[in-house]
């Protein structure tokens, strides 16, 4: 049986409107519904892409204000 890899929920649910992302764990609603249903292999792909986001949020250069 394969070990499947955990889930990167931090119980801080807040989608963000611009992003689409939740700002606790940077996952889609799409990513966020389907978990439970993905392989190792999909959910794999999809802690990829959060840490692909996250990282682009860390080093993004703050916004400047009028």
């Amino acid at each position: 049986m394969q070990t499947l890899p955990a889930s990167p929920c931090i119980n801080i649910c807040r989608m963000d409107p611009d992003s689409g992302l939740c700002s606790g764990c940077f996952r889609t609603l799409d990513e966020i519904a389907s978990w439970s249903r993905l392989d190792a292999t999909a959910r794999l792909s999809v802690l990829d892409a959060v840490d692909i986001r996250q990282r682009s949020q860390q080093t993004s250069p703050p916004a400047r204000l009028p």
